[in-house]
């Protein structure tokens, strides 16, 4: 069954609706069924493909688009943290009248005293009733499969199945590239008639570049560059930072002859905790906070280390 175009149209970024592949057209048919229930729903994909868009796609479909949509970030150092969210960013989400839909981002990012917390939150309990009881709509994101984590005891078991009534795949744009041309045309629209400049003209080699890129920043990472090809008035020219820009990730910074040998040792040591952190990053798909417990360092020291290699 193919979502009604006009339902996605009014209520959805169109930039990460609408596509041409069948993925993208089963996605959008999904979306548009389990809207009308209130099973809880994991939203499964890479940065940049659209998990807020499509979370909010749900919520406006729903029954309870009337009432707020709630966001809350667990991207958090601390359960106190987390705690402070739930209060500060969803007032009311435990009283009587109903909650509209609950948006749990980057779920995947929670350690095991924030996944804790969060659960004692969304169980049923005297006080507060809990979510469960309520009208409340549960919709949560993820960067990478969760089930992994469940079986190796990093992810809890009940929170899992509480927030995984169904699970959305969100499809790279790298598996999408058939919409790569008809995306890129849409923002050089945008973005020319935002900054009041002619949209460049797209050559065959300019396709044939961008078709071949792996697109690990996804939409967003598109939405980019059209903005930069508009600004810079040229198309190369954007293609050439795209490229440079991915080259710098891996190419090691020569060390000057007239630095000193402990300069040099320092220098050296800088550029490989460098590798070892981007190694890391691109294993666990950018999670921070994965990527901190396999440096075996602590999250707050990754991003200050983040910061300081840029």
């Amino acid at each position: 069954m193919n979502a009604p175009a006009h339902i996605l149209e009014r209520t959805a970024d169109p930039s990460f609706v609408f596509g041409h592949g069948k993925t993208l057209a089963s996605l959008n048919a999904a979306v548009v069924e389990i809207a009308r229930t209130n099973i809880p729903v994991l939203l499964l994909g890479e940065s940049g493909t659209g998990k807020e868009v499509y979370a909010r796609l749900l919520h406006r479909l729903s029954g309870s688009s009337d009432a707020p949509l709630r966001k809350v970030s667990c991207s958090v150092i601390d359960p106190a943290q987390l705690l402070r969210q739930f209060e500060t960013d969803s007032p009311g989400l435990f009283s009587p009248s109903p909650a509209g839909s609950l948006f749990l981002d980057n779920v995947d990012e929670l350690d095991s005293a924030c996944q804790r917390a969060l659960l004692s939150l969304l169980s049923d309990s005297e006080n507060r009733q809990g979510l469960a009881a309520r009208s409340t709509r549960l919709i949560s994101s993820s960067s990478q499969d969760l089930e992994p984590d469940v079986k190796a005891g990093l992810f809890r078991k009940e929170l899992y199945f509480r927030i995984n009534g169904v699970c959305l795949r969100l499809p790279p744009l790298r598996e999408r590239r058939e919409d790569i041309g008809s995306l890129l045309e849409q923002f050089l629209q945008k973005y020319a008639l935002d900054l009041k400049r002619t949209a460049p003209a797209l050559g065959q080699g300019t396709m044939e570049t961008l078709k071949a890129y792996d697109w690990p920043g996804n939409i967003r990472e598109l939405e980019n560059l059209a903005r930069k090809m508009v600004a810079l008035g040229n198309t190369e020219s954007a293609l050439d930072d795209m490229r440079n820009n991915r080259t710098e990730l891996t190419r090691s910074p020569k060390i000057e002859m007239s630095l000193s040998l402990k300069n040099a040792a320092r220098a050296a040591s800088r550029q490989k905790e460098r590798e070892l952190i981007l190694e890391a990053l691109e294993r666990t798909k950018w999670n921070r906070k994965r990527a901190a417990r396999e440096l075996q360092i602590s999250y707050k020291a990754l991003l200050y280390k983040l910061k300081q290699i840029g």
